[in-house]
């Protein structure tokens, strides 16, 4: 997720600092527009901004790209973002060679609740029941809602070199059959929610790829 969104879980609203979701995401371009121009960022959402809940998810719209139009990395015209690719969720991108399926996670709560040793604390559990199925979200009506698409988004019909998810806020880096699994955690610390469902969060840790021969190291900003 970009943001933390508003009413997306019970009593979020004493837990902000930013009651609007689209401040959120004016304060989310003050961020990122004091990364450098040659670091290239690539943007999906998640269930807590504010696009379609039913995967797949589309980009960003107009009106939440146009601010990162006048960040600094960008010139303001047309569509020019800078260093900012936006892409939906889930999206295959090519990083010099290397192929990475990018997906926000929202299965893994279907995973974690039907298959035994499947966890949250450790994410890439999930992922490998991900790949095992050739699919991203192989239960159906259940946590994640699917939109009624002609085409099936969540099929692995090309095996990425890095499948990289998020959503459950822990860190987890597992190789399995030469497919690097990576969940990137989060920058927040536990909320009064995740408590009540006994979760524990692995905040400030980053998992940085080397693309020549897929190596990770983790950057721990505690």
């Amino acid at each position: 997720d970009l943001v933390d969104g508003v009413c997306i879980f019970p009593g979020q609203d004493k837990e902000l600092e930013i009651y609007d979701v689209y401040d959120q995401y004016k304060k989310a371009v003050e961020y990122f527009s004091q990364i450098p121009d040659h670091i290239k960022i690539i943007i999906g959402p998640g269930n807590h901004d504010a696009v379609r809940q039913a995967e797949p998810q589309p980009q960003f719209p107009d009106h939440i790209r146009s601010h990162f139009k006048y960040n600094g990395n960008g010139n303001g015209n047309g569509n020019d973002y800078g260093n900012i690719t936006f892409v939906g969720n889930p999206a295959m991108v090519n990083l010099d060679g290397v192929k990475v399926l990018m997906y926000h996670g929202r299965s893994i709560d279907d995973l974690v609740a039907e298959i035994p040793g499947v966890s949250y604390q450790d994410p890439t559990t999930a992922m490998v029941e991900m790949m095992k199925r050739r699919h991203l979200s192989p239960i159906y009506w259940s946590r994640v809602s699917i939109a009624p698409e002609t085409h099936d988004h969540f099929v692995i019909d090309r095996i990425p070199d890095i499948l990289h998810c998020g959503h459950v806020h822990t860190v987890g880096v597992k190789n399995y059959k030469n497919v690097l699994l990576i969940n990137s955690g989060t920058w927040q610390a536990q909320t009064e929610f995740q408590k009540r469902v006994n979760l524990m969060p692995t905040p400030a840790q980053v998992p940085v790829v080397d693309l020549s021969n897929l190596k990770t190291t983790m950057l721990k900003f505690e």
